[in-house]
């Protein structure tokens, strides 16, 4: 007899409202992906110091050009708040205090990944092509290279690149930046 559990899923409202009510706190790391909270890897220090390069690489390379957002939620659609690494948002002078980012207001997301290569390549880079983000970075710390996903679509990204030590690579919303993978990479 096959055994079949029932499923809550839940919109970004409930979830919202989960946090509002303390279900959730600072110390629980959880995020919303496809309707399911999922529990978030811890962070590594590896992982940790990928995040900090790319965030201060980005916020001297761009000054106030864009918003540097740093593992801080983003709303994709109804049912999903997932928590990218570095985020490229266009400036508000509210800060998003009135809402999390939407896709339209994302310039790029990048995912530092140590542990969870296999589950951002399989679930959230595949989410953030559903939702249009125009450009995602993976960087794959054990593999040394960073990961350019561009032209989203439904069915996934349609131009993936494999950028490796000493390859250049750009921004689409801002193309006059110049950056060597190795700064990525450190």
């Amino acid at each position: 007899m096959s055994l079949q559990l029932l499923r809550r899923q839940f919109t970004v409202k409930n979830y919202q409202r989960m946090i509002e009510a303390g279900i959730f706190t600072d110390e629980d790391r959880v995020e919303l992906i496809k309707g399911e909270i999922v529990e978030m890897a811890p962070i590594g220090r590896r992982h940790a110091a990928g995040v900090r390069r790319v965030g201060l690489l980005f916020s001297e390379r761009l000054g106030r050009r864009a918003l540097v957002d740093i593992q801080n939620p983003v709303e994709l659609g109804e049912r999903s708040q997932p928590q990218p690494d570095v985020a490229l948002l266009q400036p508000r002078p509210d800060f998003y205090e009135a809402g999390h980012p939407q896709p339209e207001n994302i310039f790029l997301l990048v995912e530092v990944a140590d542990t969870t290569v296999e589950s951002d390549r399989q679930v959230k880079i595949p989410l953030y092509a559903e939702q249009g983000i125009l450009e995602v970075w993976l960087v794959d710390i054990n593999e040394g290279c960073v990961e350019v996903y561009r032209q989203p679509s439904p069915a996934g990204y349609q131009e993936v690149r494999k950028c490796r030590r000493g390859e250049s690579l750009s921004i689409i919303a801002f193309p006059d930046i110049n950056i060597i993978a190795d700064e990525v990479l450190g």
